[in-house]
């Protein structure tokens, strides 16, 4: 099949993935990572469901990563030591939130056969466009960055290793997501899936351990009207919502979801929408599991005892053994970080490519666009940890997740925007109804990092 098919009218049925897709400017250039593009079969429409559903899992289970890196485990252990289990809700709500951006990113990448960047690229003038991946890679760096000092905390917690040598050892990561990715792409969704199973697990453990009152548990999943009247509930609240929907992951899905081999036909991608949707919301249920389970693990721990004012991960992994006795809780909890910040690893790597092979139609060596995104992370936290130590990096993850709220809204939007646009999306484009809801939910997770922004910048 040739690269580029003749440019077609707005009107023009859908066609296969390497043709201009209605209603875009440009004709259609380099598939979204090319290397592993449609690299990975699909069952005829004929199969059973368990097939097709196998074929699809994968994608999920890497953009789930993001919503239990390291950068949200600071504000879930201060959340459950303050307030017990009151804020689960506030995780349960932001996770739904998730599940509908990460649907439209799937609806976005399969039924245009463009990223998120690459939709950008093409919608926007070349200004526009430029400004939004400089964002876009802001964003990125700065997740990165809460990636790298969670791996270094993490070795720190389990070998001893000091902080900055664990930084420096983070740069090894490169060399196993290159190593791995030519491999095959199943061979990374399933060392992300490994690695979550490992988290999921050491969470299991640790929630046992901790005793937690099952009946409280189940009644900090009803919003209450503290959180809204309770100015220090209210910011974390916010906190945990901005730390939950990650800009880099939306561009991330709408990417990976084209390594399927599907059929460039309406129902071919009707089928491909369902079962990716199927895949990315299981997978974000157990991300829910894993945020709910660090704040429920906080709660029963120190707001059970009383110890209402650790908001930190040395003082909850210092605390764990001698408030649970347990022996292993420490160390349980020091691997789950460890794969945490290895997961995002692995994922964050990847949003870095399709960011900037999207936005620029540009393609770097993977081992030279990774080494700079690395950089880009590791110098920041190698100063500050040189600097400041233990309280510096802890401050440093704060200020990722700020950095991330900042970036948010050049995502959302843009994406809401275009699956709600016929001539974009023809017969998949978002009902009347979805696009409102969408519009809600988009409104208020932008107005709720205003706020945040808001009292970070100011101090409040």
């Amino acid at each position: 099949m040739p690269s580029t098919l003749p440019a077609s009218s707005p009107d023009t049925p859908f066609q296969p993935a390497t043709a201009p897709e209605p209603g875009w400017r440009h004709p259609r250039r380099a598939n979204s990572l090319s290397e592993v593009y449609a690299s990975i079969t699909v069952p005829p429409e004929g199969a059973s469901f368990w097939r097709k559903l196998w074929a699809f899992t994968g994608p999920g289970l890497m953009v789930a990563v993001g919503y239990m890196d390291p950068g949200n485990w600071a504000t879930d252990i201060e959340g459950g030591a303050r307030y017990g289990y009151m804020l689960l809700s506030v995780i349960l709500i932001s996770n739904f939130f998730a599940m509908l951006l990460q649907h439209l990113a799937v609806k976005l990448g399969i039924v245009t056969g463009r990223d998120l960047a690459q939709a950008c690229r093409d919608h926007y003038s070349r200004p526009v466009s430029f400004v939004l991946w400089v964002l876009c890679e802001i964003a990125i760096a700065a997740c990165d960055l809460a990636e790298v000092i969670g791996s270094a905390i993490a070795i720190n917690l389990l070998f001893g290793i000091p902080l900055v040598w664990g930084v420096v050892l983070t740069i090894l990561d490169v060399l196993v997501v290159l190593f791995f990715q030519s491999k095959g792409f199943r061979i990374i969704e399933s060392i992300v899936a490994g690695l979550i199973f490992v988290i999921f697990g050491c969470f299991v453990y640790e929630i046992i351990a901790s005793h937690p009152d099952y009946f409280a548990l189940a009644e900090g999943l009803i919003p209450k009207p503290q959180i809204v009247t309770d100015p220090h509930a209210l910011y974390l609240a916010i906190g945990i919502l901005g730390a939950t929907v990650m800009p880099h992951n939306l561009y991330l899905h709408s990417s990976i979801v084209q390594t399927r081999a599907i059929e460039p036909t309406e129902p071919g991608k009707r089928m491909a929408i369902k079962f990716a949707t199927i895949d990315s919301t299981v997978a974000l249920f157990l991300a829910f599991f894993v945020n709910g389970a660090i704040l429920v693990v906080s709660a029963a721990t120190f707001h059970s005892n009383n110890l209402r004012d650790v908001a930190d991960i040395y003082d909850a992994h210092k605390l764990l053994t001698p408030v649970l006795g347990a022996g292993a809780a420490s160390a349980v909890f020091a691997i789950a970080l460890l794969a945490s910040g290895q997961n995002s690893t692995l994922t964050g790597t990847l949003a870095g490519q399709i960011v900037m092979e999207g936005f620029l139609d540009i393609k770097l060596k993977p081992w030279m666009r990774r080494l700079i995104t690395r950089a880009i992370a590791v110098v920041p936290a190698l100063i500050v940890t040189i600097m400041y130590g233990e309280k510096g990096t802890s401050e440093l993850l704060v200020l990722s997740q700020v950095v991330l709220s900042l970036q948010l809204s050049f995502a959302v939007i843009p994406l809401v925007l275009f699956t709600g646009n016929k001539l974009k999306m023809g017969v998949f484009v978002n009902k009347p109804w979805l696009q409102a809801v969408c519009w809600i939910v988009s409104a208020i997770i932008l107005v709720l990092n205003g706020y945040l922004l808001f009292q970070f910048f100011t101090g409040a």
